[in-house]
């Protein structure tokens, strides 16, 4: 193998018998040419550090860069090895560094296994990954999908994150903390450094947070809708979110299910989560303890149950391993309760109103009752204080009561303890 003072000329001069010709610059130990007769690309040969072999990395062509050109780049490179870096091995990792929507999808389908085979294990709830899902196909895999893990930069997510922010701050929240979960992922297998999170340092948008509470005459309108649905059915109508070609039957009547309406009703008697009531077993209801067991987003925890809904559940017949079972699949569990939810809600006046707001209904009586934050946050399943904080606020009427029965005080007091005749029909009504 020729040692040459590689330039220009010096390799014009090299002349192609048969084999490739590897020629060494005399002045730059480790640099050179391969020679062939259609291509001529420059490398260095380096032993990386605390290794006993030699390595050669191609890093370009001559017929793109010149001889000084890759003298220089040939001295960066060999640095780089002097200061412990290997060239060769990070251009491996750099092709075989799978991309975001791969590691992506590896992290829900192992975090999907987790939940189906051991539920109290689970890291993400099933709606957390279908959710996750959804953003995946929508935002972040056309956005960064075929980009390699380790090259996801803070500046790509900030842009991605104010565009989606403009309409959907909570969607872009989101897709902020997806992407951050997936990265740590990533770490836990090697594929980016520990601690190495582009996500850090963007501000997430502010989110106005859905505190409905239910009234107390709201809860007695949803009651009634729930025994007229469930018993001669309420009022059919067209729901303006879907199209319809017919005009709907005279005294057309839509009639739910006793399973739907029970669950209905654990859900504002227990502050549970739906997936934790749906997705709930026979062999985890405690009778004689008055006490539900139930896989949720804390973990596993226990539900205490009250004497109204002890009775819901001793009432139902047992049809599956599941308390609620889904109608079209065998020992499943039942996957939601929109439809009826939708027919009961809009008879009881109640639009707008999500079954998780039946949740912080719950949590607001209690309140509204004396209980303190620490108490309502174990009926719940909190595992963190502030979560239940935003539960502190009362419903209107509690509030209004308690606002008028002590203004009402003052007021007798200040009046020689006499109330007028209009403050005591307002106080009556």
């Amino acid at each position: 193998m020729p040692v040459i003072r590689i330039s220009k000329r010096s390799i014009e001069n090299i002349t192609i018998e048969t084999k490739p010709i590897i020629a060494y610059d005399a002045d730059l130990s480790g640099f050179g040419i391969r020679v062939s007769r259609n291509k001529r690309s420059w490398f260095v040969e380096y032993r990386p550090v605390g290794s006993k072999n030699k390595r050669r990395f191609f890093f370009g062509s001559a017929a793109v860069l010149t001889a000084e050109e890759a003298r220089l780049e040939a001295k960066s490179l060999l640095a780089r090895v002097q200061l412990g870096g290997d060239p060769a091995a990070e251009r491996h990792k750099k092709r075989t560094t799978p991309s975001f929507q791969t590691v992506a999808t590896d992290y829900l389908d192992e975090a999907d296994k987790i939940a189906k085979a051991n539920p109290q294990e689970a890291r993400l709830r099933p709606s957390t990954i279908k959710n996750y899902r959804s953003l995946l196909k929508r935002h972040l895999g056309p956005a960064i999908g075929t980009t390699a893990i380790n090259r996801i930069t803070q500046p790509d997510l900030s842009r991605l994150h104010q565009k989606l922010g403009v309409e959907k701050p909570a969607t872009a929240n989101r897709c902020l903390e997806f992407v951050g979960s997936v990265l740590r992922y990533a770490a836990r297998y090697g594929f980016i450094e520990q601690g190495w999170n582009p996500t850090r340092g963007i501000p997430p948008f502010k989110e106005k947070k859905c505190e409905r509470f239910l009234s107390e005459a709201e809860l007695g309108q949803l009651g009634d809708s729930l025994r007229e649905a469930e018993t001669v059915g309420v009022p059919w109508e067209i729901d303006p979110a879907k199209k319809t070609k017919h005009v709907p039957k005279k005294d057309r009547k839509t009639k739910i299910d006793k399973l739907a309406a029970a669950a209905i009703r654990l859900l504002v008697l227990t502050g549970a989560r739906k997936g934790e009531i749906l997705g709930a077993r026979w062999h985890d209801l405690d009778v004689s303890r008055a006490v539900l067991m139930v896989d949720g987003k804390t973990g596993r925890r226990p539900v205490l149950l009250s004497a109204p809904a002890l009775e819901i559940l001793t009432s139902l017949k047992r049809t599956s391993n599941f308390i609620f079972p889904s109608q079209g699949e065998d020992d499943a569990p039942r996957f939601d309760l929109n439809r009826p939810w939708r027919a009961v809600r809009r008879h009881a006046g109640l639009e707008g109103v999500r079954l998780h707001d039946l949740r912080h209904s719950y949590a607001s009586v209690g309140a509204a009752a004396g209980l303190s934050l620490p108490m309502i946050g174990k009926l719940l399943g909190h595992t963190q204080p502030i979560t239940t904080a935003r539960y502190s606020h009362l419903a209107d009427d509690p509030l209004r009561r308690a606002a008028n029965s002590t203004a009402a005080t003052i007021a007798a007091k200040l009046n020689g303890g006499v109330l007028s005749a209009k403050t005591k029909v307002k106080l009556a009504s």
